[in-house]
C-alpha cells in the first residue's frame, strides 16, 4: 500500500510545445528519495543537459529531508537520468537541432515505489501560440458547462 507521488511541471505545456515523451529512471540517494515520497519537490524550472553522452535533470529542487543528519543532500543539484542507449543517442540528436530543449514534465513513484521522471522533448512557443492555447482553454471549459447545464 505505497502511496503514489504526482508532481506536475504545470508550466511546461503552457510554455512548450510537447514533442515526444520519455519516461527515465533517476539516481538518488536515500533521503532525495524520502523528500519525494512526502511531496516535498519541484521542477517547474528544470531542464535536462548532456554531459558525456549522460542526461542530467539540472535545477529540479527537492527539499531535504527533515530528519536527515549530516548526510543529507543539497537542495537543487544535477541528477542523473536513466534511459536505454537509443533513446539517448535518439535525444542527442534532437537536442542538438535548433530550437529543442529537454524538460521534465511529471515526477512519479510506481507501483514499487521507485521514483521516475518524464521528460518530454519540447519546443518553445511563442507569444501567439499562448494565446491560442488560453482561447482554446476557455471555450472548452465554456463547452463543458453548458454540457452540465443540459
Amino acid at each position: 500500500m505505497l502511496k503514489t507521488i504526482n508532481i506536475l511541471n504545470k508550466r511546461a505545456k503552457f510554455d512548450y510545445e510537447i514533442i515526444e515523451t520519455y519516461t527515465a529512471g533517476i539516481v538518488l540517494t536515500g533521503t532525495e528519495i524520502k523528500s519525494i515520497r512526502l511531496g516535498k519537490a519541484n521542477i517547474t524550472e528544470g531542464f535536462c543537459e548532456f554531459h558525456n553522452g549522460e542526461l542530467f535533470a539540472i535545477n529540479t529542487q527537492i527539499d531535504e529531508y527533515l530528519y536527515g543528519n549530516q548526510f543529507n543532500h543539497k537542495a537543487k543539484s544535477e541528477r542523473k537520468l536513466l534511459l536505454n542507449k537509443r533513446e539517448l543517442r535518439k535525444l542527442e540528436k534532437a537536442f542538438d537541432t535548433k530550437g529543442l530543449t529537454i524538460i521534465p514534465l511529471r515526477l512519479f513513484t510506481n507501483e514499487k515505489g521507485i521514483a521516475k521522471l518524464d521528460i518530454g522533448l519540447c519546443r518553445g512557443k511563442k507569444t501567439y501560440d499562448k494565446r491560442e492555447s488560453l482561447k482554446e482553454q476557455d471555450t472548452k471549459r465554456d463547452l463543458d458547462r453548458i454540457k452540465k447545464s443540459f
